[in-house]
C-alpha cells in the first residue's frame, strides 16, 4: 500500500540502523528489497524529526539544573575573592587524592571489587577522613595567616574568616565530586538513544541531575558543619563531624535505590532534600541564627 505500517517502519529501522555496513550491501544486492526501501525512504525521511535536537536540550537541561545554583554561588560568592578560590581549589585536590586511595583499596579487595555497596563504603569514608586532613590543614595556614599583616592582606581580598574558608573547602569538594559523579551521564544525554537501555525510567537524566546538584550543595554545608563544629567545641565537636559522617553515608547509599531493576528516584531525591534542609538548619543553628529575635527585629 501507499501508507507504510507499523511493521515496514519497524524493518526500515533496523535496515537503517545498519545502512552502510557489508551487511546491508549484500541484502541489497542479494534481494529484492532494494525497491521497497528506496520507497520507504521516500515516504519517511521527509516526515523524520532530528533527534539530535533533543538530545542536545536535554543535556543543555540537565547542565543547568546541576551547574545553574552552584555557578551563582561562585560568582557571587567566591569569584571576587582569591583566597577563597584557592581553598576551593585546594579543597577539589583533596577531594581526588581520596578518591584515588578509595579506588585503590577496591581494587586490592578482590572479592568486594565488583560490589557497589563496599565501593560506596570506601568512597565515603576516605572523602570524611581527607575532610578532617583539610581542616587540620587549614588550622596550620591559619596560624600563618595571622602571622602576616592584616592590611596586606584585607588589600588583596584575603582576610582569613573561617567560616568563608568552611564555605569554599565545601563547594570545591561538592563542585568536583558533582563533576565527576555527572559528567559520564551528560556525554550520554546527547544521544543517540540512551535513555532506557536497560530499561529503566526515561527520568534517569533528571533524576540524576537533581541528585548531582544535591550532593553539591550537601558537601558545601557539611564542610560548613565538619569545620565549625571542631572549631566550636562542646557538644558539637563530636556531634557535627558525626552527623556530616552518617547523613552522608545515608544518601549515598540512597542512591543505590537507583540501581535496581525498577528504580524508584523519587526516594533517593526526596530524602536528600530532607537530608539537605537538615544541614540548613543545623548550619545556622551553629551560626547562631535566632529565628525568633530576628522576627522580633522585624
Amino acid at each position: 500500500g501507499a501508507e507504510p505500517n507499523l511493521a515496514d517502519l519497524n524493518v526500515y529501522g533496523i535496515l537503517t540502523a545498519i545502512e552502510g555496513s557489508d551487511a546491508f550491501q549484500d541484502l541489497m544486492n542479494n534481494t529484492k528489497i532494494q525497491p521497497w526501501f528506496a520507497r520507504m525512504k521516500n515516504l519517511v525521511e521527509p516526515h523524520r524529526i532530528d533527534t539530535s535536537i533533543m538530545t542536545i536540550l536535554e543535556c543543555i537541561g540537565c547542565t543547568l539544573i546541576v551547574y545553574g545554583i552552584p555557578f551563582s554561588m561562585f560568582v557571587f560568592t567566591i569569584a571576587h575573592h582569591p583566597f577563597r578560590i584557592i581553598i576551593a581549589m585546594t579543597s577539589a585536590f583533596f577531594w581526588l587524592i581520596s578518591m584515588l586511595l578509595s579506588s585503590l583499596l577496591r581494587f586490592m579487595v578482590v572479592p568486594l571489587r565488583n560490589q557497589l555497596a563496599f565501593a560506596v563504603l570506601c568512597a565515603v569514608l576516605f572523602q570524611e577522613i581527607f575532610r578532617y586532613l583539610f581542616y587540620r590543614v587549614i588550622k596550620k595556614a591559619e596560624f600563618s595567616l595571622q602571622k602576616v599583616q592584616l592590611q596586606e592582606l584585607t588589600a588583596k581580598g584575603m582576610t582569613f574568616d573561617r567560616f568563608a574558608v568552611a564555605y569554599a573547602a565545601g563547594y570545591g569538594f561538592g563542585f568536583i565530586s558533582g563533576t565527576f559523579s555527572i559528567v559520564n551521564v551528560l556525554s550520554d544525554t546527547t544521544g543517540p538513544g540512551t535513555i532506557g537501555i536497560f530499561g529503566h525510567s526515561q527520568d534517569f537524566f533528571i533524576a540524576t541531575a537533581f541528585l548531582t546538584l544535591t550532593i553539591i550543595l550537601l558537601n558545601t554545608f557539611w564542610s560548613i558543619i565538619f569545620f565549625t563544629s571542631l572549631d566550636k567545641g562542646g557538644i558539637h565537636r563530636h556531634l557535627g563531624p558525626a552527623l556530616v559522617v552518617i547523613t552522608h553515608m545515608l544518601f549515598s547509599c540512597l542512591t543505590l535505590l537507583n540501581r535496581t531493576t525498577k528504580p524508584t528516584y523519587s526516594i533517593p531525591i526526596v530524602n536528600a532534600c530532607v537530608i539537605l534542609c537538615g544541614m540548613i538548619v543545623y548550619t545556622l543553628f551553629l551560626r547562631g541564627f535566632n529565628i525568633r529575635q530576628r522576627l522580633t527585629r522585624q
